[in-house]
């Protein structure tokens, strides 16, 4: 069974656990013990270790969560409805190809019961293995990451926290349908790179873009099914990690900011947090970032794809060539636009669907400006 790749949470946080007071997040979480593991149809989110870091050199410390997890339950929950349970943690394989197949396994096994995992690493690199669990899903995945480097490596090199995308597009069976950069710095991207980001039709916004208007990120969240967050994303003096000093990067705020907006989207099915060197100091804002996102997923607003658009507000845009169709939710007054089918050619979406967009690109729309990340699903969508 999958479920057995996971080792129970020690008797050292479970003592801890029991010494917090019954208002602590702590006290209302399930654990997997050695006695009983949780009955996962009664679970929304569950809390996945994994202690691998053999693909990335820069991690000096052996991965350790117990800062991390003390930190988490220590905290108060808000007015949330979620059922969370903390499953333990899957533990170095003999190879890194065993730890990535017992990850996949068991995060497979956690979507299909809509149970979203968030995984706590490691090293960045067990986001491919996330992105694998997919296969047996039989659905096209929309990849987010937040990260200073896109991670590319060359085609034969092994697996690597530095070249995991690159083992991502073109791995088969070819599940990625789209895949977006938030918080890039130029300085460590070679222009190559940044080069074939736009030729794959793929999305990328600079740190700076971010940070000036952190609103930019909410529609690719909206449109995401697999989140993964590179603790180096955040610069060191919010981070607290001194070992590889980041001058640069999301504050704490912004950061919280972005987990919360991936765990308030509808879509998103599994969210991973990596490259931290296990010190104390991390272990906070990775904390915070998990209340964010649980925060997030309370108000989850079941919009589409899984409700109906009948409600909508629909505003039809016409352009020189074509007309272009928005929605509004009466709801949240977020925003989608149509991607239309074509059914004279080959189409990776089998049918029209909505794109998530903001109403400044409505406005653009509205200004005869066509929005780039409609046509860049379009051409995605007819390769």
């Amino acid at each position: 069974m999958e479920f057995d790749f996971l080792e129970p949470v020690n008797d050292g946080m479970l003592k801890f656990i029991s010494s917090l007071s019954s208002q602590e997040l702590g006290s209302k979480v399930v654990f997997h013990t050695q006695d009983q593991f949780p009955d996962i149809s009664k679970i929304n989110i569950a809390i996945v270790g994994v202690l691998e870091d053999r693909r990335n050199i820069n991690m000096v410390n052996e991965v350790n969560l117990t800062a991390v997890r003390k930190k988490i339950y220590s905290m108060f929950p808000g007015n949330w409805d979620a059922s969370i349970a903390d499953l333990g943690d899957i533990l170095a394989g003999d190879s890194v190809e065993d730890t990535y197949f017992a990850l996949q396994k068991v995060t497979a096994v956690l979507i299909k019961n809509k149970i979203i995992p968030i995984v706590l690493g490691g090293s960045q690199d067990l986001t491919y293995a996330m992105y694998r669990a997919y296969d047996s899903l039989e659905q096209m995945v929309n990849f987010v990451s937040v990260d200073n480097r896109f991670d590319f490596g060359k085609e034969n090199e092994s697996v690597s926290a530095n070249s995991y995308l690159t083992k991502i597009i073109i791995d088969e069976p070819n599940n990625l349908f789209n895949y977006c950069n938030i918080g890039y710095q130029t300085y460590y991207n070679s222009q190559e790179e940044i080069d074939l980001i736009e030729k794959l039709f793929f999305d990328a916004y600079r740190l700076g873009e971010i940070s000036n208007k952190i609103a930019l990120a909410e529609p690719v969240f909206r449109d995401a099914d697999l989140v993964s967050i590179d603790l180096n994303s955040v610069k060191s003096s919010e981070s607290g990690n001194t070992i590889l000093f980041e001058p640069n990067g999301f504050d704490g705020k912004e950061i919280c900011s972005l987990a919360r907006y991936a765990g308030i989207s509808d879509k998103v099915s599994s969210f991973g947090i990596f490259n931290h060197n296990s010190t104390i100091r991390e272990s906070a804002i990775i904390a915070q970032i998990v209340w964010y996102f649980i925060e997030g997923y309370h108000y989850r607003s079941k919009e589409y794809p899984f409700g109906s658009r009948t409600n909508y507000l629909k505003y039809i845009v016409p352009l020189e060539d074509e007309e272009l169709i928005f929605y509004k939710s009466d709801k949240t007054e977020r925003w989608w636009i149509e991607i239309p089918y074509e059914s004279n050619g080959h189409n990776k979406l089998k049918r029209n669907t909505l794109l998530p967009c903001s109403y400044d690109e409505y406005l653009s729309a509205c200004n005869q400006e066509l929005p780039e990340r409609w046509w860049k699903a379009q051409r995605k969508n007819a390769l």
